[in-house]
């Protein structure tokens, strides 16, 4: 299912929404505009190394350059379909997140729950020498958020039946428990495999993540509908 927009308007424009999908598209071009053998070593050199994280902590060796990792790997991409897949979630989710929370939450909230997903792929998959890159473990925290703070609201969404594309109105919590649930079971298929390709537990940790973070930052009873 491809989300085109969803029925809550958020009260604020997203200035940081906006900025962080356009960074990520400028990033994804400059990517692109590069040597291939140089684009693999932007991966390892800005993005998240579980085997690097796991070397570092078990021989005491300097962790804050890979600190500055987990930041960085959330905005780079693997191609055209990761940028604009996340973009597009991001587009359709992240302005009422951040009209609830706020421009400078809602960027620290991104960025913890970024974080927090590459925690997770790292616990799935320790010893994997493969960088995780892409900004869908922060998307997905911000899914976990939605769902929280808008489970009246319904999704307008491009759905596949059989060979055919056709347009329906979801309710956002049946959308995103779709999308969760395909996320953890895809994660449990990938255990004991091989090198994984697409990071599932990056997403479900980071969509755990955004549903217990945004439990602590906001009021209960401010959460399904906007305060005047």
């Amino acid at each position: 299912m491809i989300p085109l927009r969803d029925s809550t308007k958020s009260p604020i424009f997203p200035i940081v929404n906006v900025t962080l999908i356009v960074l990520n598209i400028l990033i994804y071009f400059w990517e692109i505009s590069i040597e291939p053998y140089l684009l693999n070593q932007v991966y390892y050199a800005f993005g998240v190394v579980p085997a690097e994280v796991l070397n570092a902590i078990y021989t005491g060796a300097p962790f804050t350059p890979l600190l500055v990792n987990f930041i960085t790997a959330i905005f780079i991409h693997g191609g055209w379909f990761h940028v604009i897949g996340n973009m597009l979630f991001l587009w359709v989710f992240g302005d009422n997140v951040e009209g609830r929370l706020g421009h400078f939450k809602y960027l620290l909230f991104y960025l913890v729950v970024g974080i927090a997903a590459s925690l997770a792929h790292i616990l799935s998959n320790p010893f994997s020498t493969v960088p995780v890159v892409g900004a869908s473990g922060a998307v997905a925290g911000v899914l976990g958020a939605y769902i929280i703070l808008f489970p009246r609201s319904r999704v307008l969404a491009l759905v596949p039946i059989f060979i055919i594309f056709t347009f329906m109105e979801i309710p956002a919590v049946v959308f995103i428990a779709l999308w969760f649930v395909l996320q953890l079971f895809n994660g449990v298929a990938s255990l004991g495999g091989d090198a994984q390709t697409v990071a599932y537990w990056a997403h479900v940790g980071g969509f755990i993540m955004g549903v217990l973070l945004i439990k602590i930052v906001t009021p209960r009873v401010n959460r399904g509908y906007y305060l005047p």
